[in-house]
């Protein structure tokens, strides 16, 4: 895949973008569950160039939650979704912005709205792979419960979904 039709970027891989400075910063933070459960931690910010912001929380998943969920995530074909085949070394998922909210006072990011169940059957990818357009949709699809969510529901106007909805940034220091 070239760059002209790539989707997603590594926030550090690009030059003239940061995290602003009024959001936090939430690489290396810890990723806590709808059940409080510790899922990963962040490992990179994942951005979209054309919606010029950060789309998704790339985590590098706890290996716990790998060896619950190691096997193939089934779903009928006929539901829209397809299996799901997690292969040895994949060990990151994405998460997108607006489904995580973060708690400043411990540096983690909560995911009240996905259990460990869900993470652990969600698709991974290796480390230092960006996962391609079909991945995000079926991660999305899967997140949601939503197999209405499908590629005529491409790229341009996906991210104004409110799973993509960023975060409240900080708040400012008085």
């Amino acid at each position: 895949m070239t760059d002209t039709n790539k989707n997603l970027f590594v926030l550090d891989e690009l030059s003239g973008y940061k995290v602003a400075e009024d959001y936090n910063d939430v690489r290396g933070w810890n990723v806590k569950d709808a059940n409080n459960r510790t899922i990963g931690k962040v490992d990179h910010l994942l951005v979209n160039k054309t919606a010029k912001r950060v789309v998704y929380l790339d985590v590098e998943v706890d290996e716990t939650l790998i060896e619950e969920g190691h096997n193939t995530y089934q779903a009928s074909a006929g539901d829209g979704v397809h299996e799901f085949l997690n292969k040895e070394g994949e060990n990151h998922l994405i998460i997108p912005i607006g489904m995580a909210v973060l708690d400043e006072s411990k540096k983690q990011v909560n995911t009240s709205q996905i259990n460990s169940a869900t993470f652990a059957k969600t698709k991974r990818f290796k480390k230092g792979d960006v996962p391609g357009f079909n991945y995000e949709l079926d991660v999305v699809r899967h997140y949601k419960g939503d197999t209405t969510i499908h590629s005529s529901n491409a790229v341009d106007g996906f991210y104004d979904r409110e799973e993509f909805r960023n975060s409240v940034p900080n708040r400012q220091k008085k």
